[in-house]
């Protein structure tokens, strides 16, 4: 009876404990636009109750019963705001954030004032300001995400010019890129030179490098989401660019004003149509007419509508294509070659908010990337015997998912996320077509469609286990089918944070990650010939382990941020083409059956290294200075016979200084200088004669037959991988003129790309030269080939 009586008051004690608190909730938007903003600290001040926003700009605050309190808001680049209120019973709050003045040092930016590094249990994670992308010098002014994040610790450039991520030792297929919920499969435009995305039509850029939350998947190294702007509801907006080699314009307004709203942003380049008069000029009364030309464009599109304070709709899409295309044509032949590639996304979303502390999305995604060849050449002869040759190559990904999330706030010490994600796949590997009149067997491979179905299951629990501590644990299930084999994989995941001080925290975490579809690539530059596979009963899932731990200080004046971490990854079942490998591999008479299956071999890896930050994102000067020490090392059993070996990027140092101070409310003056480790590279250590089929005898200088040794040249190869490029360096600059006009601001960019005019390598080649007059003998030598020497810029941008 005793005991009965004490669980009774137990359970009464917990119910008015419950019954003391009460739940505030409700969405942050920006003020004007009305765009909900994620990433908001929420927190009731001068205690540790505290939330941040979702996605969507919800949160969900429960707090102690109060008869006066002041629940406070702020985001990195708004004005704080403090609202009080009685806490009596729940209730909802939306608010309305402003934006600052940057040209105040203004300490109480967001995150500055709350310690939101060193109190987020989040690692290994980097934020870019949209306003701060837009100020940084870019290659030929074109304002890129991607390149933006190649200046951050952790993220390696690749070639010079190329937008390519390169993650703590991961290839740029293991990076889930993610734009408004759809997997992004080609980043590319122009060869890897620019990046598809259009910051103009960006609201938020994430990276996260390590310690993944469960809710996401699917890749080994990294995940990058972007969220679009979801338009003005409150008046038309717009912004544009004219630039040396492309242009855009953004546009954005109310459908229903304070209750819908568009955004639609569109970008060309007009390579080709400032060259085909000069090119078709240069060849004036030749013969031979070559018509040469390339352009690539991207369009943004989203609307989103308010159905009622529980329910909002958003619907958004993607889409561009690169085009090249070649045509020659003389009296006695023609010539024609193309290659074009393209991405499309569509995401239909809705959000329900079920009660003040459930909110859920449901997203419907669709993604696509389609890559081909042509080439077509015919030399006239007198009619009946023209020689005619063509080919025909293409692949092709296509994604139908279904995407449910759960954001639950059960208690002030506990958030909930829970959701599932269905992906339908069908890959298209590789379908190739050769004829002509000189071949006696045509060639037609074509690969059956592979459809597959990828899942994943997730919880995890951002838990405020002591006032010092705060964890984030999940579990991950994920599966992937084939035809013939299932795959069953979990996936564990954690993240803790130990405040030491009050602006000071250690941080560790621990991710597994499974990878079940990869990307076949033996040029390392992010060509659209790189080829999407699936795993299937021959190709196991790639899957990674990684562990990380770091220091994480805020500091108050200057506002600045530190972080230092260490990291260890290993990778297993990671791809490689065989020796020889590409995708166009053909093998003689059996090239119909040939499949990709066949060009690969599987290996292990590993990576580990340190990375510092030091970053201030606010006040007239800001920037960052971020540095990597890292190793990586690749294993194939078909591979450098075997033994391990750096990867081309393998990069031992790598720094990156980026300043941007504004002088007055007209001029912004930024500049950046990175500096890296050269590439790993192939070459051979020795080259010799080899032995003539035909055995031919020659005469050497003093007279004697020398009877097999002319022929072809043979190299010798050592280790893979083991010279090393020189070191890569560049500094880049840039100076923006700003000024407002009656109806809109118009903003002058000068910038200059390699300052000092360094000759970064971008391959090395190995040729024979000739060494005194008429005389035989020549020697080996290595060539550096550089791409871009100093390289100014301007453009001109506007908004209104």
């Amino acid at each position: 009876m005793h005991i009965i009586f004490t669980a009774a008051l137990v359970l009464v004690s917990i119910i008015a404990s419950a019954q003391e608190r009460i739940t505030i909730s409700g969405f942050v938007k920006e003020e004007g636009s009305q765009e909900q903003l994620p990433g908001v600290n929420v927190y009731l001040a001068g205690t540790p109750y505290g939330a941040v926003t979702n996605t969507y700009g919800f949160y969900s605050l429960t707090v102690p019963v109060s008869d006066s309190a002041t629940i406070s808001f702020s985001f990195v680049g708004y004005e704080k705001t403090d609202h009080k209120l009685s806490l009596q019973k729940n209730a909802s709050l939306s608010i309305f954030l402003k934006t600052i003045n940057q040209l105040e040092e203004v300490v109480v930016s967001a995150r500055r004032q709350e310690d939101y590094v060193s109190r987020n249990v989040q690692m290994s994670q980097i934020e870019i300001p949209i306003a701060q992308l837009k100020k940084v010098p870019a290659f030929f002014g074109e304002k890129d995400v991607l390149r933006i994040l190649q200046l951050m610790p952790g993220v390696q450039k690749g070639t010079e010019g190329q937008t390519g991520l390169y993650v703590r030792g991961g290839g740029p297929d293991q990076n889930l890129i993610i734009l408004d919920d759809a997997v992004v499969y080609n980043a590319n435009h122009l060869f890897g030179f620019f990046s598809i995305f259009n910051s103009d039509a960006l609201k938020s850029v994430e990276l996260t490098k390590g310690g993944f939350p469960a809710r996401y998947g699917g890749r080994l190294s990294s995940v990058l989401e972007m969220n679009m702007k979801e338009g003005s509801k409150d008046k038309l907006h717009g912004e544009g660019g004219i630039g040396l080699i492309s242009s855009r314009l953004t546009l954005e307004g109310p459908i229903s004003k304070g209750k819908s709203s568009f955004l639609i942003s569109g970008r060309r380049t007009y390579i080709d149509v400032l060259a085909s008069p000069l090119i078709a000029q240069s060849q004036k009364g030749d013969d031979s007419q070559v018509k040469p030309g390339y352009y690539f464009y991207d369009l943004n599109a989203k609307m989103n509508y308010d159905l009622g304070p529980k329910d909002k709709l958003y619907v958004s899409g993607y889409f561009g294509r690169d085009k090249f295309h070649a045509r020659e044509k003389s009296s006695d032949s023609e010539t024609r070659a193309g290659l074009d590639w393209g991405n499309a996304t569509a995401t239909m979303r809705w959000n329900h908010l079920l009660n003040q502390k459930l909110f859920v999305n449901t997203s419907f995604i669709f993604s696509k990337f389609n890559f081909g060849v042509s080439s077509y050449s015919k030399e006239f002869g007198d009619g009946a015997t023209d020689d005619e040759f063509s080919l025909e190559y293409s692949s092709k990904i296509r994604d139908f998912g279904l995407k449910t999330d759960f954001d639950f706030y059960p208690s002030p010490k506990h958030a909930v996320r829970f959701g599932a994600q269905a992906t339908l796949h069908k890959f298209v590997p590789s379908a190739l077509a050769i004829e002509g009149s000189f071949i006696d067997n045509p060639i037609e491979r074509s690969v059956t469609p592979v459809n597959t179905l990828e899942t994943g299951i997730y919880i995890e629990d951002t838990w405020q286990a002591l006032d010092a501590l705060k964890i984030n644990g999940g579990m991950r299930l994920s599966t992937f089918q084939t035809e013939s084999k299932t795959y069953m994989r979990p996936e564990p995941r954690i993240s803790a944070a130990l405040r030491l001080a009050r602006d000071f925290s250690f941080k560790a975490s621990y991710a597994r990650m499974n990878q079940y579809v990869h990307l076949l690539s033996n040029t390392g530059l992010g060509l659209p010939t790189d080829l999407w596979v699936p795993t299937t009963d021959r190709v196991a899932p790639q899957q990674s382990q990684q562990v990380a731990a770091g220091f994480a200080k805020d500091l108050e004046r200057p506002a600045l941020t530190l972080t230092l971490e260490g990291y260890y990854k290993k990778m297993n079942h990671i791809l490689n083409y065989k020796e020889g490998s590409s995708f166009l591999s053909i093998n003689g008479e059996n090239a119909s059956e040939l499949s990709w299956e066949d060009n690969v071999t599987s290996g292990k890896g590993w990576s580990y290294g340190a990375e510092f930050l030091v970053q201030k994102k606010t006040g007239r000067l800001s920037g960052w200075v971020g540095y990597t020490l890292s190793w990586t090392r690749w294993q194939f059993p078909e591979l450098n016979f075997g033994e391990t070996f750096f990867p081309r990027y393998d990069r031992r140092h790598d720094l990156s200084i980026v300043g941007i101070y504004e002088i007055s409310k007209r001029i912004t003056v930024s500049s950046t200088w990175v500096y890296g480790t050269g590439n790993a590279l192939t070459l051979p250590v020795s080259t010799y004669k080899g032995v003539s089929d035909n055995l031919m005898t020659r005469i050497n200088p003093n007279g004697k037959p020398v009877i097999g040794w002319n022929g072809p040249t043979v190299s010798e190869f050592g280790q893979k991988n083991s010279f090393r490029a020189e070191p890569f360096h560049r500094m880049d600059f840039s100076i923006q003129f700003h000024k407002n006009k009656k109806r809109h601001e118009r903003t002058w960019e000068f910038g200059v790309y390699n300052v000092y005019n360094r000759r970064n390598p971008f391959f090395y080649d190995l040729s024979d030269e000739t060494i005194g007059n008429g005389t035989s003998t020549s020697k080996r030598t290595l060539k550096r080939y550089s791409l871009f020497p100093v390289l100014p810029y301007f453009s001109y941008n506007f908004k209104f």
